[in-house]
This record gives structure tokens, C-alpha cells and sequence, in this order.
């Protein structure tokens, strides 16, 4: 995932790019940058985050960006942005939030016309630039967005830097989200709705499914009319998006603890769990957890705290083995809590499972007895095919998968074969459940029902993208 801000005011911008930016360091620890338009000319600056933050990579560089009154700001968990393009629309800088599913064919399409690429990271294409070359394609800002928006498989929302203004365009089926916020001096646009209140920033508008709008500080103007259908991703309620955050006017917490709300229900239904009190894993599952206890009628404990002030955000560091080992360090067991306890705990999801095997250990070593584990959302049995969550060099990586295919003697299950497990009616669903139980040495585990979760969001299920969890947007793909 990645997340970008950009604003332009009638008045200098670097502060609120700045912090703005900032506010998204949620969503990626690998590189960020920023640029700025002044005098006609692109001012860039660009940061390895893995070993430190974004303020203190970056409060060195912004004595040379003063003056700006217009700016992008991105964090990224993948390549080096923003890029800074002259080309025959003109002097430009961009920034994507983006997964190309078809990176490679439309590489091959555009070499076989003779174009080439400059900016490479370990011999790798950057797929930003990529989104540069089929803008360049267009005869305006607006033909070239619309060139991207038909031509990428998978997502692409991007912020265009130019002298006059910013183009603001969401991805064709709005899997990720762009908000519009107005300030006294100007107008923003960003990933994350918490980026605007400490800024001054009121939202203003929801940007539609394949809009795209061109902002100055005196407003903003339509230029690619929105498309009908939307596919927003469901993730961004259950674990990535920040608590205070709001996408289509819902906010992030709220959600959570509606689905916290929605599993507690179930369990009072069930009658089937003895718990002491109710927890969350820090820090996204604490939301689902107060849910929960309001709805269950248990009280809420911190039995883990998390410990932040060298290790402040879970996506650091980028390599697995040392991120499994950074979670380990962040999370501090308070015995006052776990001592011969029987602790029901809720989480956004389960992946591989990995660090959340490790916790279950470390609980049981500090006095907890029962561990009764609660998911936000349903198993995940496909990886993602639009954002960069739960995808990987191997489906089996996924432990729901995993067991699937262990289940039905096969490392590649049919997709049909998949939707069996994915329904919570059938023995297979039942059984891969108990496996994963068993693996993870939880003293029961339950994930939330699809639909009490598209419930707990509260969009149609049609305009949410639940393809994680039931391939459902298939149709969706060959459109692309």
C-alpha cells in the first residue's frame, strides 16, 4: 500500500505537504518524497525510510522548498516517487498509488515503440514511470488519464503536479480512495482523511470511481467524468486505514467496532466461550475488540501493550524475518493481565499466521490459559490482485490457503474448489478452521461472516471489493 497528499494555496504549502504527507507513514515504511512547483520549476527530494522517519529524513530538505504554493507529498511501500517528467503536455511531477497487474505486457507494448526507461531500482522498472509514459500517450492531461485508467489491470490513483495546478484522478473502480479537503487558503487532496484536521483542512468531496478533477487554490473543476461501478477495497475499513480516518463518508473506527459488534453478537448466540475479558492486538485490532466487549458484555483489558518509541509503525523494516522479529520486540506482555486468564482476543486478519503463532506463545508463557481468537474478516484464500495486501511470490503464503490445499491434497487448488471453503455452510469451511486453530495453539477461532462484515461497512456489497475473500471480482478483472 502507499498513500499520497497534495494541496495548492494561494499562500506557501511546504508546511501542510509536509505533515500531510506525513500523516501516511501508516501505510508504507520503503521510500517517500515530495515535490514542489515553483517559478516553473520542479523542486524534488525523494527518502529511504527503512531506517528512520519520514519528518526526520525530510526536515533537512524544506529551507529549499519555501516559497511553494504547490505541492505532492507520497509514501511507498514499493518504488522511488515522485517522478519529474517534461514531456509535450508540459513540465510535471507525479505520484501513484497503484498495483499493475499487467506491468509486464504493457512494458512490452510500450518498448516495442521505442521507448525507453530511466528510472530503474535494482534493475526494475518503476511502474510510476510507466504511468508517466501512457499520460504521454495523451494529447492532454485528461486523454493521457484516461489512457491509464483503460489500459492498467489491477489499480492506479495518482496526484499530477503541474504549473498551473493539480490533477486529482481515483482508480476507474475507486479501490483506493481520494479526499478532497478545503482550507481557507487553498484545497488538498489525500489517501487518508487524518491528514486534514490538524491542518486546517475541512473534506469537501469524495472523489468518484475513475474521476479525476483539476485543483487551484480558488476550487477544483471536473475533467474525467466518474464511472458508475466501484470496487472499493474492504481492507481499507478492517486493518489499513487509520482509526480517525473516513473513506465514502465512513469512518475507520466506527466500522471497527461494528464488526467487533457483529462477532460479539455471534458468541452471545453461541454460548460457547468463557473469557475473563476482551483484547485487541495492537494497535488495528483494538477498535474490533472494544466492539466486541460492548457487545459481549466483557471487559476490556490491555493485557499487550505496544511499545513504540523506537519501533513506531508496523510496516518497518521491509524484509520479513527482521519485520516478524521487530513485532516480536514492539508488543509487551503485562502480567497483571495474563496471569491465569482466559482472554478472548480479536485481530483485523490472519496472513500467514506467523506473529500471530509468536503472540500465542508469548501469552501462554506469561500465565494466559485460554486464548479464544476472534478475526475482523473472513478467512483470506485469494491473494489480492489490485493493492499490494496479501499478495506474494507464493499463494500458499496465505495459512487459510494453505491448509485448503494441504486439505485437498493439491499445492493448487481450483477456485471453485476455494469458494467451498469460503462458505461458512460446509464441512471443508469447518474443518479448515479447526486446522488452523490447531496450528496457531488457539483455545477456539472464529473470522467474522462476509456479510457481517459488508454489513458492519455498510456499503452495498457490489461497490466493495471482497475479492480476498471470495474471488467476487472476477467480473471486474476482464473488464479491466
Amino acid at each position: 500500500m502507499s498513500g499520497f497528499f497534495g494541496c495548492t494555496l494561494n499562500t506557501d504549502c511546504v508546511k501542510d505537504v509536509f505533515y500531510g504527507t506525513d500523516y501516511h507513514s501508516h501505510l508504507g515504511t520503503k521510500r517517500a518524497g515530495m515535490a514542489f512547483m515553483r517559478n516553473g520549476k520542479v523542486i524534488r527530494s525523494i527518502h529511504n525510510l527503512e531506517s528512520n522517519y519520514f519528518r526526520s529524513k525530510f526536515e533537512d530538505d524544506l529551507p529549499k522548498f519555501t516559497g511553494s504554493k504547490s505541492g505532492i507529498g507520497v509514501i511507498s511501500d514499493t518504488e522511488s516517487q515522485p517522478l519529474t517528467v517534461k514531456s509535450h503536455l508540459g513540465l510535471y511531477s507525479l505520484v501513484t498509488v497503484s498495483r499493475i497487474d499487467n506491468l509486464h505486457e504493457l512494458l512490452e507494448d510500450v518498448l516495442n515503440h521505442q521507448v525507453h526507461f530511466s528510472e530503474m531500482s535494482d534493475s526494475e522498472t518503476n511502474p510510476s514511470e510507466l504511468v508517466a509514459i501512457l499520460i504521454n500517450q495523451g494529447n492532454t492531461f485528461e486523454e493521457g488519464i484516461r489512457n491509464v485508467q483503460s489500459r492498467i489491470k489491477g489499480s492506479c490513483s495518482m496526484l499530477i503536479l503541474t504549473e498551473k495546478g493539480i490533477y486529482a484522478a481515483r482508480d476507474k473502480f475507486g479501490r483506493t480512495p481520494i479526499i478532497i479537503g478545503k482550507h481557507e487558503n487553498g484545497y488538498a487532496a489525500a489517501s487518508e482523511s487524518c491528514s486534514f484536521p490538524n491542518l486546517d483542512y475541512v473534506i469537501d468531496k469524495y472523489l468518484e470511481p475513475g474521476e479525476a478533477i483539476f485543483i487551484t487554490p480558488e476550487g477544483y473543476e471536473q475533467r474525467v467524468a466518474p464511472n458508475k461501478e466501484m470496487q472499493i477495497c474492504s481492507f481499507l475499513w478492517v486493518y489499513y486505514g487509520y482509526p480517525s480516518s473516513c473513506y465514502e463518508n465512513i469512518n475507520v473506527e466506527e466500522t471497527r467496532y461494528r464488526t467487533g459488534a457483529a462477532l460479539g453478537r455471534r458468541d452471545v448466540a453461541d454460548d460457547d466461550t468463557e473469557a475473563d475479558f476482551v483484547a485487541g492486538i495492537p494497535d488495528s485490532g483494538v477498535g474490533h475488540a472494544v466492539g466486541y466487549s460492548n457487545a459481549k458484555m466483557l471487559p476490556y483489558k490491555r493485557p499487550f501493550v505496544k511499545y513504540t518509541p523506537t519501533w513506531p509503525r508496523s510496516f518497518m523494516p521491509q524484509h520479513q524475518n527482521l519485520r516478524d522479529l521487530v513485532a516480536k520486540m514492539k508488543l509487551l506482555p503485562n502480567e497483571a493481565f495474563t496471569k491465569d486468564a482466559n482472554v478472548v482476543f480479536l485481530d483485523d486478519s490472519i496472513v500467514r499466521g506467523t506473529q500471530l503463532k509468536d503472540n500465542v506463545i508469548k501469552l501462554h508463557q506469561h500465565g494466559v490459559k485460554q486464548v479464544h481468537m476472534r478475526i475482523a474478516c473472513p478467512p483470506l484464500l485469494f491473494p489480492c490482485t489490485f493493492l499490494n495486501f496479501s499478495s506474494s511470490r507464493s499463494n500458499l503464503d496465505l495459512i487459510a490457503r494453505k491448509v485448503a490445499a494441504e486439505l485437498e491434497g493439491t499445492n493448487e487448488p481450483s477456485d471453485e474448489v476455494l469458494m467451498e471453503y469460503a462458505d461458512t455452510s460446509t464441512e471443508k469451511y469447518r474443518k479448515m478452521v479447526e486446522e488452523i486453530r490447531k496450528r496457531l495453539d488457539l483455545t477456539s477461532l472464529k473470522f467474522q461472516y462476509l456479510d457481517d462484515l459488508v454489513e458492519a461497512i455498510g456499503l452495498p456489497k457490489e461497490r466493495l471489493c471482497t475479492h480476498c475473500w471470495d474471488n467476487s471480482s472476477k467480473h471486474f478483472e476482464k473488464k479491466d
